[in-house]
């Protein structure tokens, strides 16, 4: 059915020699591109499912590393992990890269054209984020005041208006909940749920702890604000009395958009959490400002790199054991299809990786408190088509293109114009639209198992539907190039009773050889998340 939907598209059905030359000029431009698709982790993933269905071995290690930190994955977590292990003055640590550097702050790049394959942007972080403020500091990011009520930033990565439109209707409107053409008495809930919002932000526990904030195992334990963790944000809004379909709309866009989840499923705590979190300030921008870079995240990412002088090597861990001396990580690199491994030792272990990873990585892990089968978390799928374009596409009168731009529908979740923040006097020739899919119609099973047999062609036919909607064949012939990163375990779903997960508090307040870092742990994934829980480790392994 994908494929055939593409056909349509290209084609424009039986009607498109009737259509003029422009049509079957789009149709055989579409014939012409197969995008390149990258599937991080999915070679490795594969070859160690082919061993244990065969029974044989892994070839035995040809080396042995020696360090006294190894920080096993180089996501944000590891990264932060050793960020500050080099700012404590401990130098002795090494990074093993996992299936990706970078994780999900990875890019890539169209020449010198960059684009993000993952995250592409940082809301400020608000006044609890101490931890985020002092990374983005000695990164530059913040130039002055980093834990002031209003830090001063680098003009040049806080996002540049337009920021964001809606094409609701057949038009574009500013902003992402529909405003136009929607009746006054939806547009009164609307103002009612974010009047809410700014008096949660400003609720305290009986604990005397803000409710909301990053890192979430600051927030208030209070019972009664805990009580939102047991259902879902819709069924808060029915609760709540939110019966506005644009509003219910706008609730679930932010829920698949953050979680990769529909907000029939997402817990009502980590829904609010979405809103009422984010309040940070700049004393050189408006209130709900953003950080964003062309790249996405992995300009941060590779200046935390370049900050830690951490050494990385590639590999992805297949075993994590404890010795009478701290820790060994046999590992597996994938050389033109062929195995080899080499052995890890160190005093400590930074678990950097996904919690579903480090189910099958970590021996005996049910030793630490974790229950693989009850404490994992559901994980949901992702996918990012990166379109280099040879010219910017037609747009509709009074319409200016924003960094941001979303279709009233599904799965889409718009797509992000890599050059917004190229500053220049006329516009780049070339640009690069990232459109972002959350598979969030489906079950995460029924999309895993869609995404791993997909054809390149069926990709693009699902990653193109926001844009076909904004520009309508004719896009097609604005198109040089397609890169997509498909990502079947993107991120965490925080589903209700994630607060209460039993086993992700053992990980988060484990202390010994081995130390657990990652965004998992707070049950979702987010920059303030994986950046705390890698400072964490960082110092546990420093022995601050």
């Amino acid at each position: 059915m994908q494929r055939r939907s593409f056909m349509l598209w290209a084609a424009g059905g039986t009607a498109a020699a009737a259509a003029g030359i422009g049509s079957i000029a789009a149709y055989l431009r579409w014939q012409e591109i197969t995008p390149t698709v990258l599937y991080p982790g999915r070679s490795e993933g594969h070859y160690l499912r082919k061993l244990l269905r065969e029974g044989t071995a892994l070839p035995p290690p040809s080396r042995t590393l020696s360090t006294d930190v190894a920080i096993l994955g180089s996501g944000i977590a590891g990264l932060t992990a050793a960020w500050r292990l080099n700012k404590l003055g401990h130098r002795d640590f090494l990074m093993i890269d996992g299936p990706q550097p970078y994780g999900n702050a990875a890019g890539g790049h169209f020449g010198d054209l960059a684009y993000p394959t993952g995250g592409h942007y940082l809301p400020l972080p608000s006044p609890e984020s101490t931890h985020v403020r002092e990374i983005l500091f000695d990164l530059g990011i913040i130039e002055r005041d980093p834990q002031a009520e209003k830090p001063y930033y680098d003009e040049r990565y806080i996002l540049h208006a337009p920021e964001e439109r809606l094409l609701f209707n057949g038009q574009w409107q500013d902003g992402f909940i529909p405003t136009e053409g929607v009746p006054p008495e939806e547009l009164a809930q609307h103002e009612r749920f974010f009047a809410e919002v700014r008096r949660l932000r400003q609720a305290h526990g009986n604990d005397g702890k803000r409710v909301f904030v990053f890192p979430t195992v600051e927030s208030s334990q209070d019972p009664a604000w805990q009580a939102f963790d047991t259902i879902t944000l819709k069924q808060w809004m029915e609760r709540e009395g939110y019966t506005s379909p644009t509003l219910h709309w706008y609730l679930n866009y932010c829920c698949r958009d953050d979680y990769g989840t529909r907000y029939d499923q997402v817990s009502a705590w980590a829904g609010l959490h979405y809103y009422c979190s984010r309040w940070g300030q700049a004393a050189n921008a408006g209130n709900g400002a953003w950080l964003t870079w062309p790249g996405g995240m992995q300009p941060v990412a590779t200046a935390m790199e370049q900050a830690s002088k951490v050494r990385r090597h590639a590999g992805t861990v297949v075993s994590l054991t404890t010795t009478a001396n701290g820790v060994e990580a046999l590992c597996l690199e994938l050389v033109d299809g062929q195995p080899r491994t080499y052995l890890v030792k160190a005093r400590k272990a930074i678990c950097a990786m996904p919690l579903y990873v480090a189910a099958r990585v970590v021996k005996n892990i049910a030793d630490y408190g974790f229950d693989a089968k009850r404490d994992t978390p559901a994980y949901a799928p992702w996918m990012v088509a990166n379109f280099l374009l040879k010219r910017f596409p037609d747009e509709l009168p009074h319409a200016p293109l924003c960094w941001d731009n979303v279709v009233y529908q599904e799965p889409g979740l718009g797509y992000v114009v890599s050059t917004h923040q190229d500053i220049r006097v006329r516009p780049p020739e070339k640009t690069v639209f990232s459109a972002y899919v959350a598979l969030s119609d489906r079950t995460p099973q029924q999309a895993r198992k869609w995404l791993d047999t997909a054809s390149p062609e069926e990709l693009l036919a699902l990653a193109s539907v926001d844009l076909k909607t904004a520009y309508g064949r004719d896009f097609a012939s604005c198109v040089e190039r397609v890169d997509i990163t498909v990502r079947g375990h993107a991120m965490a779903a925080p589903l209700p009773g994630f607060r209460s997960n039993a086993g992700l508090k053992a990980l988060r307040e484990h202390d010994g050889a081995i130390l657990f870092a990652h965004a998992d742990l707070s049950g979702f994934s987010v920059f303030e998340e994986a950046a705390w829980w890698g400072d964490r480790a960082a110092r546990l392994a420093a022995n601050v």
